[in-house]
């Protein structure tokens, strides 16, 4: 391979890498306007959250240092975190079930086992 060949081939490549960062850019960025579309509550789901959460703390089944993630999309409750006992998970369901507007509880928590 001769200088202007290796010159070329270093062109091509350089470009080829180019485009490949600019088109990983791209998607990137479109993933996570997508991630944070998804993670926006409409004002309905934003109400329903903030009634789980409030009953949920008022519950002295509950108590602290126990963390519950709460997050409304289209109706669908969803809980996350972890809890000591498995009775705080069912009863955490079992409340955030009772709230008006909720039409669907998918309950993620998990134990702490380090507690």
């Amino acid at each position: 391979m001769n200088k202007q060949q290796g010159m070329a081939f270093r062109l091509r490549a350089s470009v080829r890498a180019l485009a490949l960062c600019i088109g990983l850019a791209a998607g990137l960025a479109g993933c996570a306007a997508f991630a944070e579309h998804r993670l926006l509550e409409s004002p309905a789901d934003a109400k329903i959250s903030a009634a789980v959460h409030a009953v949920l703390e008022q519950s002295p089944a509950l108590d602290a240092p126990n963390l519950i993630s709460v997050q409304t999309r289209d109706g669908t409750v969803y809980l996350r975190g972890l809890l000591s006992t498995p009775y705080q998970i069912a009863a955490a369901a079992s409340l955030a079930a009772r709230v008006p507007g909720a039409k669907t509880v998918l309950n993620l928590l998990s134990l702490d086992n380090a507690r």
